[in-house]
């Protein structure tokens, strides 16, 4: 696999701290509402990445990885969104970069990692077609600082998650429980991208994508119709309008009265289908999809399906059922529907378990899922590169710092960094592949 990239990958917010130095983002706000993370932790301090980044940096040296998948905080280029740039948040990631650079090590920056500036969402935030507007100024601010030393730029990542966890089921920030709204904002989070790529394009030579997750839908009982509107609403509602020019032909029978369509502009699809020079895609587990009603009043997410029905298959620490075969279908399915599909960047594989643990289990799950990934390739799949979640034990969202991810182990009272066995593992590994 000559010329095949190696990595880790993190985001802002999970790991970095520093929250006194820079601007309130919506997560900020959402683990402040009592009842929202489990563990009632939020992520002001995380690993202090903002502080210990040398230590980082020396582990991923340590690692030998070839390359280094990382976010920018929005909150820290603009703390309200928008305005002038803020220098001191721009020279912490030039530090970083410049660090990867002095390693060897090849930058991946990722723009939105769903740490929203408050100040945005007070104003509407992804709703808004506004918001997708400031994204690309944003993103010309953060190109124009970096662009010089660095390659790979991710405008959004997993925009199912931002749109749907944020503002229809409510479990992510901002916490709304929406129809109409939630679909907005997916919409203007797939038009911010396509913004912020013309904008970055127009500064300079790089390689532009997106990052999707990529969960294939399993039909429980018989359930195809339901198992299809599970993949309109994770995958086809954003790969559709990315690579095939159009919103899917089933979207108003699955949403119904929630949408009118109205956020939609003439032109919008155009922009949104910016040609891409890689796609990012995240794998972590298939959705297993049963019929389930649909309520009068509901959601963007409340479309008839039920994903409680998990196979009889291990599981990993937070209950995800563990099946290296779905990361072969997910990307060889995507190359069947978009034919032309740009080459693919493997940005997110892990698994998380509780302490204590062997780590074994994340060893096997390392390995499998690799394997897999080759018999994605092997099937034609354009895969360039592989990036384990994560380097460090971080705040895990909604579930706060239970679930441990990390092939670092990070002792959240001393923040002390310890490798675990899959960290020798994937050294090993790397170093094997040449």
């Amino acid at each position: 696999m000559a010329g095949f990239v190696w990595g880790v990958a993190t985001s802002a917010y999970q790991i970095e701290g520093g929250a006194d130095e820079r601007g309130p983002s919506i997560w900020d706000t959402f683990t402040a509402r009592p009842g929202t993370v489990k563990d009632g932790s939020t992520g002001a301090v995380a690993c202090d990445h903002y502080h210990r980044w040398p230590e980082d940096l020396a582990l991923l040296g340590d690692l030998g990885v070839d390359a280094y998948r990382f976010s920018v905080a929005w909150t820290r280029v603009q703390p309200t969104g928008r305005g002038a740039p803020e220098r001191r948040g721009l020279d912490f990631y030039r530090r970083i970069v410049d660090g990867l650079r002095e390693r060897g090590i090849e930058p991946f920056v990722t723009l939105y990692h769903w740490d929203l500036p408050q100040a945005l969402e007070d104003a509407g935030g992804w709703r808004s077609r506004d918001t997708a507007l400031r994204f690309a100024d944003y993103a010309e601010h953060v190109h124009a600082a970096l662009g010089d030393s660095v390659r790979f730029w991710a405008t959004v990542n997993e925009p199912f998650v931002s749109a749907i966890a944020g503002y229809a089921e409510g479990r992510h920030a901002p916490g709304a429980r929406e129809g109409h709204g939630a679909l907005a904002a997916a919409h203007h989070l797939l038009l911010g991208h396509g913004l912020a790529v013309r904008a970055m394009r127009a500064r300079g030579a790089g390689s532009y994508g997106i990052v999707l997750n990529q969960s294939p839908a399993v039909p429980v009982d018989g359930a195809d119709a339901a198992a299809r509107r599970f993949d309109l609403m994770l995958r086809r509602q954003f790969t559709e309008p990315l690579f095939g020019g159009a919103y899917p032909d089933d979207y108003a029978d699955t949403y119904g009265a929630l949408t009118d369509a109205s956020f939609r502009h003439d032109g919008d699809l155009d922009v949104i289908g910016t040609p891409l020079d890689y796609v990012g895609i995240n794998y972590y587990y298939r959705r297993h999809v049963a019929a389930a009603p649909q309520p009068e009043q509901r959601t963007a997410d409340q479309i008839g399906v039920d994903v409680t029905r998990l196979p009889d298959v291990p599981r990993t620490g937070l209950g995800w059922p563990i099946e290296p075969h779905g990361l072969t279908e997910a990307l060889t399915d995507l190359v069947e529907r978009y034919p032309g599909l740009p080459p693919v960047y493997l940005t997110e594989n892990g698994c998380a378990y509780p302490e204590p643990h062997d780590d074994q289990e994340r060893i096997a799950f390392l390995a499998d899922h690799i394997e897999a990934m080759r018999k994605a390739i092997a099937a034609g799949v354009d895969v360039r590169g592989y990036f384990h979640w994560s380097l460090l034990d971080n705040f895990e969202w909604a579930h706060g710092y239970g679930p441990r991810f990390g092939l670092v182990h990070v002792d959240y009272e001393t923040l002390v960094r310890t490798p675990k066995a899959s960290f020798a593992w994937y050294r090993d590994f790397i170093r094997a592949q040449g």
